[in-house]
């Protein structure tokens, strides 16, 4: 469309097909028994991953001591979890979630997500669902793809013949040294991200969804660790359609006392970073301790799927009015 700031950034087809979208994926939840739920988009507590940024808000009203600065929610992981310890069972949210200086040609700071959740499930078999439900929806576009399988270890291993478990940096900066940036400070994390993004996923094959499983414990975030052979590893997914990253999933920790630990060790590295440090969430850390069931969960980026399915690389496409519009 034209570049006018009045007129939507999607075309109508675009906008009709989210429509179309939202109804399939409340149809294949339905259909399974899994509950709609909406929690809250403030809190008062914010994401500690050093990787994500919140939206801070000041609330000027009556707040009888509770803190008056509030957080949008990146992500609706820590009120559902609180529902999964209260007993509510199997439930998913489709709403709108927010990340602080993600603009771009495919990062809109508000974007839509769905995140659900399966009791005594495992990673792979929630997985496998995430697949079904990615198939439903590219059938409203008549468009099929095919499934593979691969572990983290695997993939690396396969694609450039390192093992990224157990490679030093030296061997992973050999891996990706012309890769155009200032290796300056960078993690053996960020070189495992760097050859990922640059030497691994442009070689998925454009109609095939790949789950890649299993990864470093140093990529946890909020999964279960296990031992698997000679290493211990992350019970995680990632879900790609071709090059794009849809999903990622967990087995999810239920420990309590860990998950504080990996909150305190995020801040610490925020700190190291200069970067603000949201509160804690001490509810969802009160649940877990309380009971929080085994459980794997997932969230899909509901505009990537879109933009797959139009064939895009635009997220702009698929929104009524992207960041410079609205």
């Amino acid at each position: 469309m034209s570049g006018s700031h009045t007129q939507a950034s999607a075309d109508p087809g675009a906008i009709h097909l989210r429509a179309r979208a939202n109804a399939a994926i409340r149809d294949f939840f339905a259909r399974r028994g899994v509950l709609e739920v909406e929690t809250p988009t403030m809190s008062r507590a914010g994401n500690t991953d050093p990787n994500i940024a919140s939206f801070p808000l000041e609330f000027s009203g009556r707040t009888d001591g509770a803190p008056r600065t509030r957080w949008l929610r990146t992500s609706a992981e820590f009120p559902m979890k609180r529902l999964l310890a209260a007993g509510l069972g199997d439930c998913y949210e489709l709403g709108r979630v927010f990340r602080d200086g993600e603009a771009g040609g495919r990062h809109n700071p508000e974007f839509t997500m769905l995140e659900w959740y399966r009791v005594g499930w495992e990673h792979l078999r929630l997985a496998d669902e995430a697949i079904e439900l990615v198939q439903a929806a590219l059938s409203l576009v008549e468009r099929e793809a095919s499934v593979a399988r691969i572990t983290f270890r695997g993939l690396y291993r396969d694609t450039l013949g390192i093992d990224p478990m157990t490679a030093d940096i030296d061997a992973l900066r050999a891996a990706g040294d012309d890769i155009a940036i200032d290796p300056e400070g960078l993690t053996r994390d960020d070189w495992l991200d760097l050859l990922m993004t640059h030497r691994i996923q442009p070689r998925f094959p454009p109609n095939q969804l790949l789950v890649v499983h299993d990864y470093p414990v140093s990529q946890c975030a909020l999964a279960k660790v296990v031992r698997r052979d000679d290493v211990d590893v992350a019970e995680r997914f990632e879900l790609y359609l071709g090059p794009l990253e849809l999903a990622n999933g967990y087995h999810e920790l239920t420990d309590a006392a860990e998950q504080r630990r990996r909150f305190e060790r995020d801040l610490s590295v925020r700190s190291a970073r200069g970067a603000a440090s949201p509160p804690i969430d001490e509810a969802l850390l009160d649940a877990m301790a309380a009971g929080l069931p085994a459980c794997a969960g997932v969230a899909l980026g509901v505009d990537r799927l879109l933009m797959a399915m139009l064939g895009t690389p635009r997220i702009a496409d698929v929104l009524a009015f992207d960041f410079n519009r609205a």
